[in-house]
């Protein structure tokens, strides 16, 4: 018997762990502030994207800040390595979400975007993602990215490729690369690069979530 209770407790643990590590790599979880089935939000926020967003656990710092502000807010999280919005229009799984009508603000991003291939993804398929928000009732918001410190003069594009999506689409635009590289270009200080020169440290993150939070509420 001692025997057979072990065997099924290697099994519980190892399913623990893989459940966690499927999490993880997909990003398509329910975020910050859902534990609580009672709770009562004030909004429901979808975020969509890639690392940039998945890092460091972007919406739930999102919501933290949300909530200094006296707002709470309740988050969704759908983002995978490498992808493009183009990547999520295919896998069709964003389009079952926003039609679910429970999304006050949807958050989208890709890479930096600064090249034209990445402008016209960025601008078609946040203009068909608009056009699903628009049907909802949701405000699309699209959160300005950074280069790597490798490309850093990549960042003017950057900034215009997505100003230009929000304005083209009539959507927000949750200006986060646009004050990162104020604050760097003003102060030389690049802590919000992570070790690998691209991804957000966890004070980059934090200072994005503010930018978002600003936006948004």
């Amino acid at each position: 018997m001692k025997t057979v209770k072990i065997l099924w407790m290697v099994i519980a643990l190892i399913s623990c762990s893989t459940d966690d590590s499927q999490d993880r790599s997909t990003g398509d979880s329910v975020g910050a502030g859902t534990g609580n089935s009672s709770q009562v939000y004030d909004y429901s926020v979808l975020f969509i994207g890639n690392s940039l967003t998945y890092s460091n656990s972007l919406p739930s710092l999102v919501a933290d800040e949300a909530r200094n502000r006296g707002v709470n807010i309740q988050t969704r999280s759908v983002a995978l390595p490498n992808y493009a919005l183009i990547d999520h229009w295919n896998d069709g799984t964003i389009q079952s979400l926003i039609g679910t009508g429970q999304y006050d603000f949807v958050v989208i991003q890709q890479g930096p975007s600064s090249q034209p291939y990445g402008r016209s993804v960025l601008i078609e398929y946040g203009t068909r993602i608009k056009n699903l928000c628009e049907a909802q009732g949701a405000q699309l918001a699209f959160f300005m990215v950074w280069p790597s410190l490798s490309y850093y003069e990549s960042f003017p594009g950057v900034i215009q490729n997505y100003t230009d999506a929000a304005i083209q689409t009539g959507s927000l635009l949750c200006p986060v690369g646009r004050d990162w590289k104020s604050y760097q270009d003003n102060t030389g200080d690049y802590s919000y690069y992570g070790p690998d020169g691209f991804h957000p440290s966890v004070t980059g993150s934090r200072f994005a979530a503010s930018v978002i939070a600003s936006t948004l509420f």
